[in-house]
C-alpha cells in the first residue's frame, strides 16, 4: 500500500488527491489544510475550454460538479474610451472558487481521502521519512520552498503594479477589460462573471497611479467604487479580505526534493491577465498521477512529471510576463484609438493573435482591417517614410555577409540582396557597410567609401528598381570604438556615394557596440554624451531620408534602459531621421535574455508611443501572423524579417499567398508569378500543440490552452 501525504487544500492538492485515490482505492492519501473547510479567499476561477476536456476525461464526476455551475463565455469586452470592442470565439468558463473548492473537498470524503482541516502539517521533511510521496502544494509562499531553497533554487519576482482582488454583484456578460483614466492615471479592471449573480473584479494600477489616488487597504474598495461607478452601473464592490497587493512570479530551479514534489502555485505562478493559476495547478496534478500510475517507482514519476510539465509551464509563464509587462506599462499605451488599443491588448502575450483572430472571429477581423486600411492584411498596406512609398511594411535586415574584397561588393551580395527584393520586400537594408578603411569590422566587410564601390553597389541597385518592386537601402557604419575618433567627413562622403550608388535611403548604425553606440551607453560611455551621433547624423543628412538603428537596452546592469532609449530616439528624430530601427544588446558582454530576441518589439512600441517616432520592430519575426500582429497593433510601423528570410527568400511573397492577398503591396516578378496563387494548404485549421500524452490514464490527449 502507498502513502501519501498532501500539504496544502487547494485545488491542486484537492485534486491530485481525488485523482490518486479514484485511480488506486489502497492508496492512503493524507491531505492537510490549515483552513476551515468553509474558509477562502477570492471569488471565481477561469477555466479554457481545452482544460476542461483534460478534467473531464480524468474525472467525470468532478467535471459534472463543476459544469452545472459553469457561467460560460466566448466574448471579450475591452472597454476604452467610451467605446466596447468585443472579440468571440474564445471560450472560458468560470466557477466560484469556494464552489470548487467544495466540490473537490467533497470528491476527496466520498473516496476515502483524509482531509485535515484546520491543521497545520508536520514540515516536509518530517513526512518524507513516513510516507512514500510527499505533495507540497503549499501556495506561493510555500514553507516547503523556502525550507528547501537550496534545492528547489527559487526566484521570486516581485513585480510593481498594486492589484486587488474584488467581486461585484453586477454580472458581466463576458470577460471584460475596463480601462479607465482616472484623473490619478489609468486604471484597469479583469472583470468576469462566475455565478448567476456575482463577478471577479479584480482592479490593478501602477504604483504612480497608486500612490497618486491615495489608496489604503481600507479606504480602497469604496474610493475604487466611486472612481469606477460609472462602470459597476450602480452595483457594489464585495470584499473577501481584499488587499492591496503585488503580484509575484515564482519560478524554480527544479520542482523535486527526493520524495518531495512543488505542486501548483508552490511551484511557479503566471499572471491573473491570463487566467492561469487554478489551470496550471489541476493540469499540475493530473500531470502527476499520470506519471505515478505509469512509473511505480516515485524517483522517476517526479522526473518524468517535471520533464513534461516544465515545457508547458514555461511557454504559460513566458505569455503571463508578456502580458504583466504591458499592463504595468499601461501609461504608454493608452492613446491609441479604440480599434487598435483592443487589438493591441488581445494579442499583448502572442497566445492570441492575428491569425487565430482571425479563425474565432473573422467577422471581428474584418472590421479591424477595414479600419486600418483598405480591408487587406495590415502587413501589405503602404506606407510613406520619409519621401518614399513603400508598397508594404517588410523590411529585409541588414545582415552582415563578410564576403566583400577591399569594401567591394560582389556576387554574394548581389545575390543576397537581389534575392531580397524580387522576394517582395518593400525595403531591403544591405548590411554593415564602412565608411572608410578604418571602419571595417573585418577585412571582408563591405564599404562604401571609393569610387569603386559606388560601381559595384550601382550594379545591384540598378537591378533592383530595375526587376522588382523594392526600395534598397544602405547602413552606414564605423566599427571602431575609439571615442576619440572624429569621422563625420567620412560619414558625409559615404552618404554623398550612397546617393551616386542608386540607394533611396540610409540606415546610420548606431547600435550593437560599433562606434556611434558606444557613445550611447554609459558603460561604454559614462558621460552618455550624444552630441556627436547627432553631429554625424547631421552630416548624412541630405538627398535621402535617414532611419536610425539603436540598441534599446544593454541587457546588462548599469547599461541603457528604455527610458534612455526614448531620449535617444526622440533626439535622433528631432535633428531629423525619419525612423528608428529598434535593436537592443551587443554593445557589451551580456546574457543572452531570457524571453529572447522577439522581445525587442516592447522597445519598438514604446519608442513609437512616447517619441511619436516611426519604428521598425527587430527580432524573433518568423510568421506571417507575428507580423500582422505587429502592425496592427501599433507596436512599430514595419517589421524586420531575418532569420526567416534567408530561409526563405521569397517569405513576403509566400505570406501574400497564403494570405490570399493579390494586390499592389505584393510585386510578383515574371518568374515567380506562377506562386502567386494561394497554396492548396491555405486557410486549413493549423495542427494544435499538444501537452506531451502524460494523461494516459484517461486515454486520451488533450490541449495545452493557446
Amino acid at each position: 500500500m502507498s502513502r501519501y501525504a498532501v500539504i496544502g487544500g487547494g485545488p491542486a492538492g484537492l485534486y491530485f488527491a481525488a485523482l490518486a485515490k479514484s485511480l488506486d482505492p489502497t492508496r492512503e492519501i493524507t491531505v492537510w489544510e490549515r483552513n476551515a473547510p468553509d474558509d477562502t479567499f477570492g471569488f471565481g476561477v477561469v477555466f479554457s475550454d481545452e482544460t476542461l476536456d483534460g478534467i473531464a476525461a480524468a474525472d467525470p464526476e468532478i467535471f459534472g460538479a463543476m459544469e452545472s455551475e459553469f457561467a460560460r463565455w466566448s466574448d471579450i469586452d475591452i472597454h476604452y474610451r467610451g467605446r466596447v470592442e468585443t472579440s468571440g470565439g474564445h471560450g472560458f468558463a468560470a466557477i466560484s472558487r469556494m464552489r470548487l473548492l467544495q466540490i473537490l473537498q467533497q470528491r476527496c470524503l466520498d473516496l476515502g481521502v483524509d482531509v485535515r482541516f484546520q491543521s497545520v502539517a508536520p514540515t516536509a521533511a518530517e513526512l518524507s521519512g513516513e510516507y512514500d510521496l510527499v505533495v507540497a502544494a503549499d501556495g506561493v509562499n510555500s514553507l516547503t520552498r523556502a525550507a528547501h531553497a537550496e534545492v528547489f533554487q527559487p526566484s521570486l519576482d516581485v513585480r510593481n503594479c498594486r492589484y486587488m482582488w474584488l467581486g461585484t454583484d453586477r454580472v458581466f456578460e463576458a470577460f471584460t477589460f475596463i480601462i479607465a483614466e482616472t484623473p490619478h492615471g489609468p486604471m484597469q479592471v479583469h472583470a468576469y462573471p462566475f455565478s448567476g449573480d456575482r463577478s471577479t473584479f479584480i482592479v490593478e494600477m501602477t504604483e504612480r497611479t497608486w500612490q497618486a489616488a491615495d489608496l489604503t487597504d481600507e479606504c480602497g474598495p469604496m474610493r475604487l467604487a466611486e472612481l469606477l461607478g460609472d462602470h459597476l452601473g450602480g452595483h457594489k464592490l464585495i470584499t473577501n479580505n481584499s488587499k492591496w497587493l503585488r503580484f509575484t512570479t515564482v519560478r524554480n530551479k527544479t520542482w523535486r526534493h527526493g520524495n518531495i514534489v512543488l505542486l501548483g502555485d508552490a511551484a511557479h505562478t503566471a499572471h491573473f491577465s491570463i487566467g492561469s493559476g487554478t489551470k496550471l495547478a489541476m493540469e499540475d496534478a493530473l500531470a502527476l498521477v499520470a506519471n505515478i500510475q505509469r512509473h511505480q517507482d516515485i524517483p522517476t514519476a517526479l522526473e518524468r512529471y517535471e520533464a513534461d510539465r516544465r515545457p508547458v509551464v514555461q511557454s504559460t509563464q513566458r505569455a503571463a510576463q508578456a502580458s504583466l509587462e504591458w499592463f504595468e506599462t499601461i501609461e504608454h499605451a493608452v492613446g491609441k484609438a479604440p480599434e487598435q488599443f483592443a487589438f493591441n491588448l488581445l494579442t499583448r502575450s502572442r497566445r492570441v493573435t492575428y491569425d487565430n483572430l482571425r479563425q474565432r472571429d473573422p467577422a471581428y477581423l474584418s472590421r479591424l482591417d477595414g479600419w486600418f486600411g483598405d480591408g487587406n492584411p495590415p502587413l501589405f498596406q503602404p506606407y510613406e517614410l520619409g519621401n518614399l512609398s513603400l508598397r508594404n511594411r517588410i523590411v529585409s535586415a541588414p545582415i552582415t555577409l563578410d564576403a566583400a574584397v577591399d569594401g567591394v561588393p560582389g556576387d554574394v551580395e548581389f545575390a543576397h540582396l537581389v534575392g531580397k527584393a524580387l522576394g517582395g520586400s518593400g525595403l531591403v537594408l544591405t548590411g554593415r557597410t564602412a565608411v572608410s578603411v578604418e571602419g571595417r569590422k573585418t577585412p571582408a566587410c563591405t564599404g562604401l567609401y571609393t569610387d569603386e564601390h559606388v560601381r559595384a553597389w550601382r550594379r545591384i541597385t540598378d537591378f533592383v528598381h530595375s526587376q522588382t518592386g523594392s526600395l534598397i537601402g544602405v547602413q552606414l557604419s564605423h566599427a571602431s570604438r575609439d571615442l576619440s575618433l572624429r569621422v563625420e567627413d567620412q560619414f558625409t562622403e559615404a552618404a554623398r556615394r550612397a546617393v551616386e550608388a542608386g540607394f533611396d535611403i540610409i540606415e546610420l548604425q548606431a547600435g550593437h557596440g560599433n562606434l556611434l553606440s558606444v557613445h550611447l551607453s554609459p558603460l561604454t560611455n559614462p558621460g552618455l554624451d550624444r552630441s556627436f551621433p547627432l553631429r554625424v547624423l547631421d552630416s548624412v543628412l541630405g538627398e535621402l531620408p535617414v532611419i536610425v538603428r539603436i540598441s534599446a537596452v544593454d541587457w546588462a546592469p548599469g547599461g541603457t534602459t528604455i527610458e534612455d532609449a526614448v531620449e535617444t530616439a526622440a533626439a535622433f528624430m528631432a535633428h531629423g531621421a525619419v525612423a528608428i530601427d529598434v535593436s537592443s544588446g551587443e554593445v557589451v558582454a551580456h546574457e543572452k535574455p531570457a524571453y529572447g530576441r522577439s522581445y525587442q518589439t516592447p522597445f519598438a512600441e514604446r519608442i513609437r508611443a512616447d517619441v511619436g517616432a516611426p519604428t521598425i520592430a527587430v527580432g524573433g519575426i518568423s510568421s506571417y501572423d507575428d507580423a500582422n500582429s505587429i502592425v496592427l497593433a501599433g507596436r512599430a510601423d514595419l517589421v524586420a524579417i531575418g532569420q526567416a528570410q534567408l530561409h526563405d527568400p521569397s517569405w513576403p511573397l509566400h505570406a501574400a499567398a497564403s494570405l490570399g492577398y493579390a494586390g499592389e503591396g505584393a510585386f510578383w516578378p515574371a518568374m515567380h508569378r506562377a506562386g502567386s496563387r494561394r497554396p492548396l494548404s491555405a486557410g486549413r485549421p493549423r495542427p494544435q500543440l499538444s501537452l506531451r500524452p502524460t494523461e494516459d490514464l484517461v486515454h486520451r490527449r488533450w490541449r495545452a490552452n493557446g
